[in-house]
């Protein structure tokens, strides 16, 4: 192959066009090649920069978010201030909330579901006594656990670190497992449910079963609109969202 030929073809394969047959016409098909070869390259950087972008927003999303993206309390959330806004502390606390992503609760004690549930036989509502007044569940006082703990189970290191909170007169920190982000403008009363027969599985999964409890079930929009039309519920925007 003569050196124009050798030149042409190693400039296809560059611009990624697939082996034809050229006549050997000089430098005119040279030229034209090196332009279609040129002519990609934006493209390429265009491809290349939405890729970087896409990779920072989620680098962001992933390590920028605050603890209340997650679904769990944020205590300077109970500030007076009672006007909405939409916008967001970080740039990653709103990819966060735009994608919904939400890590799981961290306990500050390994609270046992299933051995409370299953071996004492406690009732959900012995200790999240709101369900059946109110909007909020509640969880119970260290108070409350140390009923039974002060001569139960002393020996065992969960007991022996609710024991210290309560020998400071702390609460535990507790982290919320479910929850809606501020922009969704769900207003869930618990009440209601349990009096409509509700069972918590329907909504939070077989909790009994759990050592620390999980998020199983995904409360959106569809999931609760479904669990209303099957009951005959009211399915009115104000009815969640006011």
């Amino acid at each position: 192959m003569e050196p124009e030929a050798d030149f042409s073809a190693g400039i296809m394969a560059d611009a990624g066009i697939k082996s034809r047959v050229f006549p050997v016409g000089g430098k005119r098909r040279v030229a034209s090649l090196k332009k279609e070869h040129n002519k990609n390259r934006p493209r390429r950087w265009i491809a290349i920069s939405i890729a970087f972008v896409a990779g920072a927003v989620l680098v962001l999303g992933i390590a920028g978010g605050s603890r209340y993206l997650i679904g769990q309390s944020n205590p300077a959330a109970s500030s007076s201030e009672s006007v909405f806004t939409p916008a967001h502390s970080t740039f990653g606390e709103a990819v966060r909330h735009f994608l919904g992503w939400r890590s799981d609760p961290v306990q500050p004690i390994p609270f046992r579901h299933e051995l409370h549930v299953q071996e004492v036989g406690l009732e959900c509502t012995y200790c999240h006594s709101g369900v059946t007044r109110g909007p909020v569940a509640r969880i119970p006082s260290v108070v409350l656990c140390m009923d039974c703990h002060l001569d139960t189970a002393t020996d065992r290191a969960p007991v022996q670190l609710l024991t210290s909170f309560f020998d400071r007169g702390q609460e535990p920190p507790w982290q919320r497992v479910y929850g809606w982000l501020p922009e969704a403008h769900v207003r869930f009363n618990h009440a209601p449910h349990i009096r409509a027969e509700v069972e918590c599985a329907t909504c939070h999964g077989d909790v009994g079963s759990m050592t620390v409890a999980e998020r199983a079930i995904d409360h959106t929009m569809s999931f609760c609109v479904r669990c209303h039309e099957q009951n005959q519920a009211s399915i009115d925007c104000v009815t969640c969202h006011y």
